[in-house]
């Protein structure tokens, strides 16, 4: 049987504005569905949603194939970059984004209200189905306006991310904190007199970092190998190490959220969820931390910044 391969010379390039012209048509046709009799609105969605749930299927396959190779992954990588693969993929669950990202973009969202009145609002923290949040600005200290500003996020988030239960605002002032949650700060061996951070395997470009005993399963684990800074996790499947760079826009994770149960880290920039074994990014499948190799002599961590 002839198969057919499609010439990528055949295929129309699809523009910006052919993009919102596809959307508003699929809007239109949406709208005429909705406005029809109740018997035939529901044969009509219930074709959509057939033909969907085909085209997921489909679809999934693909990107399971893709990610199974190296080129194929890099390939995917490029074609999430594309709007109109990334609108295709997010529609049917694809691009999956974390709770705190989607906490993250409201707060983004309501930023500008906030400034015009002379505030702001940082996100700190998801956890238990709360927002944590920092005020500053002429909110900050003012118990009217903090209260005033806070619903106005509180609104957002339960309107637009319906697990959010409530908003929490952290105190901005400095407090004494008994335990630290993520951040571990580790002593290497050259700063206690001993052998300095590089070792016998300086010149194969090994580096040596912490005991092994240091890297809990609770928190990540940061130090600084020559030029470059050092991320350590210890997943289900061992340690990794990995720059301390969320590969979403480079800001720093040894103050990220691990999830031991899930093999997961979480940005606490902006809510990018990564694989701690692997690296691979949940939230945007362009997206993965750069790992280094490691290994483990003597009970201490050694590691080869590339």
């Amino acid at each position: 049987m002839a198969t057919h391969s499609p010439d990528a010379a055949d295929v129309p390039a699809t523009t910006g504005d052919d993009l919102s012209e596809l959307a508003d048509r699929v809007d239109k046709a949406i709208a005429e569905v909705s406005a029809l009799a109740p018997e035939v609105r529901a044969k009509a969605l219930a074709v959509k949603s057939a033909i969907e749930e085909f085209h997921k299927a489909g679809l999934t396959r693909i990107v399971k194939l893709l990610k199974a190779d190296l080129r194929g992954k890099e390939l995917l990588f490029e074609l999430v970059e594309e709007p109109t693969v990334y609108a295709l993929f997010a529609m049917h669950g694809l691009v999956r984004a974390d709770l705190r990202t989607r906490v993250a973009r409201v707060i983004e969202m309501v930023r500008p209200f906030m400034q015009s009145h002379g505030g702001d609002v940082a996100l700190e923290d998801v956890r238990d189905n709360k927002a944590f949040v920092t005020l500053s600005g002429s909110c900050n200290g003012c118990s009217m306006s903090a209260v005033t500003l806070r619903n106005t996020v509180e609104e957002a988030l339960k309107e637009h991310v319906p697990e959010i239960e409530g908003v929490e605002v952290v105190p901005t002032e400095p407090v004494a904190i008994a335990d630290p949650v993520n951040v571990v700060q580790i002593q290497l061996p050259g700063q206690q007199g001993g052998m300095s951070p590089g070792g016998p395997d300086a010149a194969s470009g090994w580096v040596v970092g912490p005991r092994v005993d240091d890297v809990g399963t609770q928190r990540p684990v940061a130090f600084n190998a020559g030029a470059a800074n050092v991320l350590l996790i210890r997943s289900k499947e061992g340690l990794r190490a990995f720059r301390n760079a969320c590969a979403h826009q480079g800001m720093p994770l040894d103050n990220g959220l691990i999830d031991a149960d899930a093999g997961t880290i979480t940005c606490p920039w902006h809510g990018f969820q990564f694989d701690s074994a692997s690296g691979e990014c949940f939230s945007a499948p362009q997206c993965q931390l750069e790992p280094f190799p490691l290994r483990v002599t003597d009970g201490m961590v050694w590691v080869r910044p590339t």
